[in-house]
């Protein structure tokens, strides 16, 4: 086995080849948001939930990491920007693939916005960085959305399955995107890739329910797991919510079955 392919094993399930991703790299946008104020005491607890890895940003990961309990993957974020930016479509590069290799990265990640004004820079530095993925042996997660001025309507099928074939194309390993709303769309953008497709969280949602419905019908449209922020680390229960979302993953469970970890 190659060592990406070694690494990419903490952030997939070995046996289901699906990952429950809980992404922690808010602070720059947000600032310190609850559920991130400690991030010790959230990742302990998507851990002890059976989430596969955490996404953070490399000055987080020293006060931000595991502090006891279950084992789980780390991804290093490398794409940042603040929500007072001009632009806050644009992303740049914050960090180094061999930054991420020194702190005991699993994978990186960049985010990438298809049809901002900053698009051109973006896909360069997803270039840059697939490149020296391929050179390190580091898996590539590539967030990659239809957002920008020209861009109407961000949950448009055809554009988030073009968000994803470009995701591929430049070499992600594992991509995530938005949920296109309705099973049938999204297995659209399933079957235009060959590489694993995350469904991203987005805006918080308006019930414990409708959190678990995306989530698995994402899972019946062909998504290899989630990606989910806000809608697990701000929820009354975080071990709770990522338990019923693995066991829709992991262990194919109904949204009925998965919502009694939270009773």
């Amino acid at each position: 086995m190659s060592g990406k392919e070694i690494r990419i094993e903490r952030i997939l399930d070995r046996n289901t080849k699906k990952a429950v991703v809980v992404p922690l790299d808010h602070g720059v946008s947000m600032g310190p948001i609850p559920g991130i104020v400690d991030l010790k005491d959230t990742v302990d607890k998507v851990a002890e939930g059976g989430a596969t890895a955490v996404i953070e940003h490399k000055g987080a990961i020293p006060y931000g990491h595991r502090a006891l309990g279950r084992d789980v993957g780390l991804i290093v974020h490398m794409s940042a920007s603040s929500s007072l930016s001009i632009d806050p479509n644009s992303r740049v590069l914050v960090c180094e693939v061999t930054e991420a290799l020194k702190m005991g990265a699993d994978a990186v990640s960049i985010h990438v916005n298809i049809g901002a004004d900053t698009e051109a820079e973006m896909l360069r530095d997803f270039g840059y960085v697939s490149r020296e993925c391929t050179e390190w042996g580091m898996p590539l997660l590539a967030m990659v959305y239809p957002r920008g001025q020209k861009i109407k309507d961000s949950f448009d099928v055809d554009m988030i399955k073009r968000c994803a074939r470009i995701a591929q194309e430049l070499g992600a390993d594992i991509v995530k995107t938005s949920y296109t709303g309705d099973i049938d769309t999204f297995k659209e953008v399933t079957r235009g890739v060959s590489i694993p497709v995350l469904v991203a969280g987005g805006p918080q949602m308006s019930s414990t329910k409708e959190i678990l419905q995306m989530v698995r019908d994402s899972i019946d449209a062909g998504a290899s797991g989630t990606s989910i922020g806000r809608n697990v680390f701000q929820h009354q229960n975080v071990v709770g919510i990522t338990k019923a979302i693995s066991g829709i993953v992991f262990d194919d469970l109904s949204v009925d079955e998965a919502i009694r970890f939270l009773e």
